[in-house]
């Protein structure tokens, strides 16, 4: 398994063992019991972190989350970057972390419709595995992503990826969050949140801590970013209260988008600030992403694919307005 940077765009891709996938995917598929309900223990590898709130054994029930390596990882834990060159070409082995978070010992498919203590619980798993993860050296940035829907095993889980370079997508983030804060030091986000607030068109979800939108430039339709009100650069520095409203923030929200768009597929990716440790500060990295940066969750429903329009230009079709979205998902009541 290898990573290779494209020259051009700098965005790197990872050549993965494939012929181990189909095999995998398919084992899970036709198993006749889930691997990630209570009792099943056995069927997955051995768990890296759980909550047990009982002591009891890892890989035994009487886990509220578990966490365990995946079926198929994109990265590798072990070995060392080794980054090189082949010619003008930049390479390095494939090592990085790979983990799936179970988020209930109950077979329950959907993260909104875990108990809010339940999913305090998932929030609380990020922070740790994130601030675990970010000791090592050889991982630049940690992400959390989920995706609901069309999965393989229909039991809510959400994945975790460390990956020894600062993934496109964040990375264009980050530039544009510093050239901004470098003309008017202020975080663009601290700024978009006030803006918001202000003219309370694409409002979604908000309450003392947290507020949810539909961003002014949103590229699928029901597209939903939660942000702190308070400026917070990394996940994982969240407070024990934060969690809390965090939990209710994200199930209200998830359940809007399930009750209107009838139990859509969707995915969410939290967005943070990458490892700032040693390794960055040899290389003179993100001098002000303390001040400039502003972690977030994008949730976006799968309501249609993209096509070549997209890929060729970068542009991204949407047959909805941000305004529209939040009128239609403030009208929509949620109770628990």
């Amino acid at each position: 398994m290898t990573l290779r940077r494209d020259p051009i765009t700098g965005r790197w891709i990872v050549n993965t063992e494939q012929a181990e996938q189909p095999q995998k995917a398919q084992a899970l598929k036709e198993a006749e019991t889930c691997p990630f309900c209570e009792g099943s223990e056995a069927l997955t590898p051995a768990e890296i972190f759980a909550l047990r709130p009982n002591e009891s054994k890892p890989d035994s029930p009487g886990w509220e989350v578990r966490v365990v390596p995946s079926f198929s990882p994109a990265l590798r834990i072990e070995g060392e970057l080794h980054r090189r060159g082949e010619l003008m070409y930049d390479l390095m082995n494939a090592v990085g972390a790979h983990e799936i978070v179970v988020e209930t010992p109950e077979h329950i498919g959907n993260l909104s419709d875990l108990e809010l203590a339940q999913i305090e619980k998932v929030v609380k798993t990020y922070a740790l595995r994130i601030a675990d993860l970010k000791k090592d050296e050889r991982f630049r940035s940690v992400v959390v992503f989920k995706n609901y829907g069309g999965d393989i095993v229909r039991h809510s889980h959400s994945q975790i990826i460390a990956t020894p370079v600062t993934p496109q997508n964040l990375r264009e983030e980050l530039s544009g969050s510093r050239e901004y804060y470098d003309y008017k030091e202020r975080c663009i986000y601290c700024d978009i949140i006030k803006q918001e607030i202000k003219q309370n068109k694409r409002i979604v979800f908000e309450d003392e801590s947290f507020i949810g939108i539909a961003p002014f430039s949103s590229r699928f339709p029901y597209e939903v970013w939660l942000l702190p009100k308070k400026h917070s650069f990394a996940f994982e520095t969240i407070s024990e209260k934060e969690v809390s409203s965090l939990a209710v923030a994200l199930k209200s929200i998830l359940k809007k988008l399930q009750l209107l768009l009838d139990d859509p597929p969707y995915s969410f990716v939290l967005h943070s600030s990458p490892n700032l440790g040693e390794r960055g500060e040899r290389h003179g990295y993100w001098q002000t992403i303390k001040y400039d940066y502003h972690w977030h969750f994008e949730i976006m429903p799968q309501a249609m694919e993209s096509s070549g329009f997209e890929w060729g230009t970068g542009f991204y079709l949407n047959p909805t307005t941000p305004e529209e979205v939040a009128s239609r998902l403030r009208q929509v009541e949620v109770n628990f």
